[in-house]
């Protein structure tokens, strides 16, 4: 099994930064395509970015150029820094690890943009 940890999220201004960090533990934890996702108040959860093992990344149009996904293998570690917030960017976030068939979810973290 694999369990995911996000710690990082708070409250910011807008213009601000913030940097989530999720910790991946178990047995696949290295071989994970790791992402991270949010979820608005009446929205549906959508995909922010992700990054393969191989460190390849993709990003929503609505992060690009903000947002930058990073992972740290030694650490198991997914890290998303998060640039120029908006109060559009409120929203809880979650870490995703995808291996084979399997999906893992973490538990979120609140990220509230306001002044």
């Amino acid at each position: 099994q694999v369990q995911l940890v996000e710690s990082g999220g708070g409250l910011v201004q807008p213009g601000g930064s913030l940097t989530l960090s999720c910790a991946a533990s178990g047995r696949f934890a290295r071989v994970l395509t790791m992402s991270w996702y949010r979820q608005a108040p009446d929205n549906q959860r959508e995909l922010v970015a992700v990054i393969t093992p191989g460190g390849i990344t993709n990003y929503a149009d609505s992060v690009k150029g903000r947002f930058t996904i990073s992972r740290d293998k030694s650490q198991n570690t997914v890290v998303l820094q998060m640039n120029s917030l908006n109060p559009e960017d409120t929203a809880v976030y979650y870490c995703r690890g995808d291996y084979s068939y399997s999906t893992y979810w973490g538990q979120g973290t609140q990220v509230t943009v306001s002044s």
